[in-house]
């Protein structure tokens, strides 16, 4: 990384800013040109990280956990409160957020839970909320498939496996939302923790069939604190990245000629679908994060201590240094689901809900079309997500 004339650090790039949003891909190609696989970033005004845009390099650093630790408290201790993205980024008693011991604690815990869904079980309820979902707005012959399909299909299906009623769901997401873009994040953090602690107090008084009162009846003996940061963590992982999964998917079969035909002739299947949509355009572009606690060398490159690396799936999937290490047809090598010991431990189940949630809906509805030129979509600001604002579609009302 070279600084510029006159400088002695190089510029930093905005991953927060709208252009980054509006086109990452490109952004993605001038950092490569620039800087090669380690990138300066901003994740936030003056809160300075390294993204690494290499694949061989993210995988590395996700497998080496001695040098790159997961815990952030160090790093946070220079860090406001107020930092728009402290909350997702913020030590949690959680795996995520843990190393050795710890998360080996955390991570039995959530993998003996999320292990005891039944996925049959779990594919009938998908197909089922999905059918009512479709239903509700079938006869308009037009629908928001991010508000109308996406949303509601996944604050039900985890609210159903979590235990979770639907006014603390709503809060949950509406925190996770904040959150995740940024804004008012603080106050969002705020009102996600308390849904979370609500949740856990009514399930320690009325335990349930669920991941929720699995995870407090586990032998790790789970405190309520230690608590409310898993269903943080496993909310986390799952309503932005799977509701922007499913939307994403759905905007390549909407937009992809080619391939929706393949999609709709049964040359290709859903799963390929969004396999190729974890490739090219991941729901958590940027993410998986690291904090070593010393000064670390790699391929020639100093990142500093207690700074964040931040790996870039989107880029690192589609790094032209390496031939083909994902996107074929059936190759799922991408690290849209990370890797190493915080490898997403609940990819079959996300793998199923949307397959699920995405077959029902072109079984629906199988003329439908996007409902403006797609120069009309616009894409949320953040640094993490690739989220997309709305996708309007229409099609022959019933």
């Amino acid at each position: 990384m070279n600084a510029a004339p006159g400088t002695t650090t190089p510029p930093r790039i905005a991953l927060y800013e709208a252009e980054f949003a509006d086109d990452p891909h490109s952004a993605y190609a001038r950092m490569r040109a620039e800087h090669g696989p380690f990138v300066p970033v901003d994740l936030a005004p003056g809160l300075p990280a390294t993204l690494v845009i290499g694949y061989d390099q993210a995988r590395r650093i996700l497998t080496d956990p001695a040098r790159f630790p997961a815990d952030p408290r160090r790093w946070e201790q220079k860090v406001p409160a107020t930092c728009p993205v402290r909350p997702m980024m913020e030590w949690r008693p959680n795996a995520l957020r843990s190393a050795g011991a710890a998360h080996d604690r955390y991570r039995s815990a959530n993998s003996a839970a999320l292990n005891r869904v039944d996925q049959h079980r779990l594919y009938d309820l998908v197909g089922q909320v999905a059918s009512s979902t479709i239903a509700e707005f079938r006869s308009a012959g037009r629908a928001d498939l991010l508000s109308q399909f996406a949303s509601p299909i996944v604050s039900q299906v985890l609210g159903t496996l979590l235990g979770c009623p639907d006014d603390v769901g709503r809060r949950i997401a509406d925190g996770m939302g904040a959150i995740f873009d940024g804004v008012n994040a603080e106050a969002g953090n705020v009102v996600l923790s308390e849904a979370v602690s609500d949740l856990v107090a009514l399930r320690r008084r009325r335990p349930g069939d669920d991941i929720t009162s699995r995870l407090l009846a586990h032998s790790t003996r789970l405190d309520d604190t230690e608590m409310a940061h898993q269903l943080v963590t496993l909310y986390g992982a799952a309503i932005e990245p799977l509701v922007n999964l499913i939307t994403n998917a759905l905007l390549k079969i909407l937009t992809d000629e080619g391939f929706s035909a393949t999609v709709h002739a049964g040359w290709a299947s859903v799963r390929e679908a969004l396999d190729q949509v974890l490739y090219r355009d991941p729901p958590l572009a940027n993410y998986a994060m690291s904090y070593p606690p010393n000064p670390v060398t790699l391929d020639g490159v100093r990142l500093p201590a207690n700074e964040p690396v931040v790996i870039s799936m989107a880029a690192c999937n589609n790094d032209p240094a390496v031939d083909s290490p994902t996107g074929g047809s059936g190759d799922r090598a991408h690290l849209s689901w990370s890797a190493g010991p915080h490898a997403c431990p609940a990819r079959p189940h996300a793998y199923l809900i949307a397959e699920t949630a995405l077959t029902h809906l072109l079984d629906a509805l199988p003329d439908m079309d996007l409902a403006c030129p797609i120069s009309e979509l616009t894409w949320r600001p953040g640094p993490f997500h690739r989220a997309l604002t709305r996708l309007p579609v229409r099609f022959p009302a019933a």
